[in-house]
């Protein structure tokens, strides 16, 4: 669930400040202008866009505290890589810390109240069809993506995606729990502890398998094109996006590993054009 990364970008921030510094960090995250909102009723998700083309979905890793600002220190950044050839479009997770987007906490479908926000937002922008890459959290929301809109979603890259690891069973659940729901409470009174707890545990531990919002059947008859790009670090086990990849009729994988050394980053990168050019829509 990158720790560092989202300890680097919240600690120290104080709160007359948090506002200031979300901007700063929205403007570095997409060139293209002002953050603008989508509001449906008690939501409000925070996004952006860059560039032109097919639309292409961007989801930040970060887990519950995904941001655009993540994408820019993603092992690559997608916003200044397919801006030239697609419409990049980016939000601020619901209540994710050091983000603009809020709303009420869904505790009886927290996968789902995400994805009604992502599909929302499309909505919102009227583009019916688009495509999608997510890091870390932004593969089980791809999964859900793709089960919940199996006629909108083209193509899909999960890179370094999130997956169930029965060595270590609460390593999600407690990292969000030590870390995104302590700031969360801090600055939501109305989020309590028990809130959370069920919250947390409807996510993370009532479907613990797998990808957590798909099943092994949905992903075996998924006829959507997949590029798959492992990772092994405990939040990211390299056997589930395995099996995903033979799972899936239309999956292909990245090289692994694909981030180490750095000198592979533009290889990577180069398959991912090539597989989302190759499944855009010809009348894109």
């Amino acid at each position: 669930m990158e720790p560092t990364r989202r300890d680097i970008l919240a600690t120290g921030v104080a709160a007359t400040a948090a506002a200031a510094t979300t901007q700063v960090f929205a403007q570095a995250a997409g060139p293209a202008g002002a953050v603008k909102f989508y509001e449906k009723g008690p939501v409000k998700i925070a996004y952006q866009e860059a560039g032109s083309g097919f639309p292409l979905l961007l989801i930040a890793g970060g887990g519950l505290n995904s941001r655009m600002a993540g994408l820019v220190t993603s092992p690559f950044n997608p916003i200044e890589e397919f801006k030239s050839d697609f419409r990049c479009i980016f939000a601020d997770l619901r209540n994710a810390n050091g983000g603009q987007s809020t709303g009420p906490l869904d505790i009886e479908r927290p996968w789902d109240s995400h994805t009604d926000d992502q599909l929302g937002l499309m909505d919102h922008l009227g583009i019916d069809k688009f495509m999608v890459l997510g890091f870390c959290i932004g593969g089980p929301f791809i999964w859900n993506l793709l089960r919940r809109a199996p006629n909108r979603v083209v193509a899909a890259v999960p890179a370094q995606p999130v997956g169930f690891r029965p060595e270590a069973p609460t390593v999600l659940y407690d990292g969000s729990k030590n870390g995104w729901a302590v700031e969360l409470m801090k600055r939501r009174p109305d989020i309590t502890p028990d809130m959370v707890e069920r919250y947390l545990t409807r996510m993370y531990r009532t479907n613990a398998d797998f990808v957590f919002t798909a099943t092994r059947d949905f992903v075996k008859n998924c006829q959507a094109p997949v590029l798959i790009m492992p990772d092994d670090v405990p939040a990211h086990p390299l056997v589930v996006a395995m099996e995903c990849a033979m799972l899936a009729p239309k999956a292909e994988v990245s090289m692994y590993p694909w981030k180490e050394p750095k000198e592979r980053i533009p290889i990577a990168v180069r398959q991912v054009r090539s597989f989302l050019k190759a499944h855009r829509p010809v009348t894109a």
